[in-house]
C-alpha cells in the first residue's frame, strides 16, 4: 500500500503548517500550526492564544483545514509537533479534539509550552501527551517509529522528525537552522542526520521559507555579538532602554539578559507572553532567568512596576517587553500611545531584537508603533537579529547529507518551493514535489 501524504497546511501560504502521513491504516499528523497574519487578524495578538473554537478559527482561515483528510479522520494515531512555535503547535488545543484516538508525541519544551496554553486558557484535549528527550524515539505502533533528532531554530527543543515506516524513513524538517555557534544548547547531531542519509531517506519534506536568500543564515552567536554593540555600545547613561523580542526566543533572551548585567542595570521582563515561554523553560529545568530578572505579567502590576522604575530613575533599568510585532495589545505599543505611566522622552533607547514578519498586519502595526516612538524622538535600533530559519546555502547542505529520494518543500507558496525544486535539480535530485494544501501524493 506505500505511503501517503496529504499536504495540509503550509504549500499554499507561508503558515499553518501540517502534513498527513498515511502508512498502511494508520496516519500521523506532523504539526499543527496557525496561520498567524489570519490568526492576528481574528485576536489581535500574535504571542498569546485566545479562546476560540476550531470552527471560528477555520472559518477565519486561521487553523489547517482537517476536513482534507476527513476519509483517514479515524485513522490517526499520532499528531508530532516538530517544535513549540505557534505557527507549527498552536492549532492543536483546537483540533487535536477532531482526533479524539491520537497521542499527542513531542520533546519536552514543546509539550510544556502546549500544557502551558491549555492551562491557561482553561482548555482540555482527549488526547494522551507524550514527552520524548532530543536524539531519541517512540514506537507510536507496532510498524511505525517517531524520531526527534536534534536541530537549531530559534526556540528550544526543535526537532528533525523522523517517521520510521516498513516502506522507508520521511524525514520532517520543518523550521530549522544549521547553527555551529548557539547560544543556548548544542550545534545539530549532524552526525545522525548524516547516518540517516546513509540508511535511506524516502521523502524530506523541508522548510522553504528562505529559500529566496542565497546565503547560509548567520549564527545565534552573532546576534549576540549585534546586540552588544547596540546596548554596550551607545551612550546610555541615565536613559531609558527597551529591548523586545519574540517572547520564545530563549536564546536571544539570554543574551539581552548577560549584557543588561555588563550594563549594571536592574532587569525587568513585562509581558504575559514572556513570562508564559520562560515560566514553560523553567519547569523543566532548561533556563533559570528568575534569578537574573523580575518578570511581571499581570496589568496592575506591570503599570506599578513602570511607575516605580520612572520614579527612581530609568537608567537604572533594562526594560525587556513584549511588542516586538507592534501588536496593539503589547506592552511597548502601550507605552508608545502614552497608555502606561511610562514616558518614553528624547534619547531612550528602544532596541527590536527581531525583524519584521513579512505579513501586511505586522508591518502595518510595526509602522505603527514607529510613528508613536519617533513622536518622542526615541533612538530606535531595528532588525538587531538573525533569523531561526535557513537559507539556500543551508537547504543545500541539509539535502547533501540527506540523499533523499524525493523531496517536497513546506513553510512558503509554491514560488519559494520551486526555489528548493531548482536547486534539487542542480544537485542531481529530480523528484521535487511541489504541493498545495489539501493535496496528495503516493510514494509506492
Amino acid at each position: 500500500m506505500g505511503i501517503d501524504i496529504c499536504s495540509i497546511g503550509g504549500f499554499s501560504k507561508t503558515e499553518g503548517n501540517s502534513v498527513a502521513l498515511k502508512i498502511d491504516d494508520q496516519v500521523i499528523i506532523l504539526d499543527m500550526g496557525l496561520s498567524m497574519e489570519e490568526y492576528i487578524r481574528f485576536t489581535d495578538d500574535r504571542e498569546d492564544i485566545s479562546t476560540k473554537t476550531y470552527k471560528e478559527l477555520l472559518k477565519a482561515n486561521a487553523v489547517p483545514n482537517y476536513t482534507f483528510i476527513d476519509d483517514w479522520k479515524e485513522k490517526v494515531i499520532a499528531i508530532v509537533p516538530s517544535h513549540g512555535h505557534l505557527d507549527h503547535v498552536g492549532a492543536i488545543p483546537f483540533a487535536a479534539p477532531l482526533f479524539p484516538k491520537a497521542t499527542i508525541v513531542s520533546t519536552p519544551y514543546t509539550i510544556e509550552v502546549l500544557k502551558t496554553i491549555l492551562n491557561d486558557e482553561h482548555l482540555k484535549i482527549p488526547n494522551p501527551i507524550i514527552t520524548v528527550n532530543l536524539n531519541s524515539s517512540y514506537k507510536v505502533s507496532n510498524t511505525i517509529t517517531v524520531e526527534f533528532v536534534h536541530i537549531t531554530h530559534s526556540i528550544p527543543h526543535t526537532a528533525i522528525v523522523v517517521v520510521h515506516t516498513p516502506y522507508g524513513k520521511i524525514m520532517y524538517a520543518n523550521d530549522f537552522k544549521l547553527d555551529d555557534a548557539p547560544v543556548l544548547g548544542k550545534k545539530p547531531n549532524y552526525e545522525r542526520i548524516k547516518e540517516l542519509g546513509n540508511e535511506g531517506i524516502e521523502l524530506l519534506i523541508m522548510n522553504s521559507l528562505y529559500a529566496h536568500e542565497h546565503k547560509k543564515c548567520p549564527s545565534e552567536s552573532v546576534a549576540k555579538q549585534m546586540l552588544k554593540d547596540v546596548m554596550l555600545g551607545v551612550n546610555s547613561s541615565g536613559k531609558a532602554m527597551i529591548v523586545t523580542t519574540f517572547s520564545s526566543h530563549l536564546a536571544r533572551l539570554k543574551s539581552i539578559i548577560d549584557l543588561g548585567k555588563q550594563l549594571n542595570r536592574k532587569i525587568i521582563f513585562l509581558g504575559r507572553s514572556l513570562e508564559k515561554y520562560i515560566k514553560a523553560a523553567e519547569r523543566i529545568n532548561l533556563v533559570d532567568f528568575s534569578s537574573d530578572i523580575e518578570i511581571e505579567s499581570y496589568h496592575d502590576r506591570v503599570i506599578k512596576k513602570l511607575q516605580q522604575i520612572y520614579k527612581t530613575g530609568k537608567g537604572k533599568y533594562l526594560i525587556v517587553c513584549t511588542g516586538h510585532q507592534g501588536e496593539p495589545r503589547a506592552v511597548l505599543s502601550k507605552i508608545a500611545r502614552d497608555e502606561l505611566p511610562f514616558k518614553l522622552e528624547d534619547g531612550d533607547i528602544v532596541v527590536f531584537s527581531c525583524n519584521v514578519i513579512p505579513v501586511k498586519i505586522n508591518q502595518q502595526n510595526r509602522e505603527k508603533l514607529e510613528q508613536n516612538l519617533r513622536k518622542g524622538n526615541v533612538r530606535i535600533f531595528r532588525d538587531v537579529h538573525v533569523s531561526g530559519h535557513g537559507a539556500l546555502e543551508d537547504h543545500r547542505d541539509l539535502i547533501e547529507m540527506v540523499k533523499p529520494k524525493h523531496i517536497m518543500p513546506i513553510h512558503a507558496e509554491p514560488a519559494k518551493g520551486k526555489m528548493i525544486a531548482e536547486l534539487a535539480l542542480q544537485l542531481g535530485y529530480k523528484n521535487t514535489h511541489i504541493m498545495e494544501d489539501g493535496k496528495r501524493l503516493n510514494l509506492k
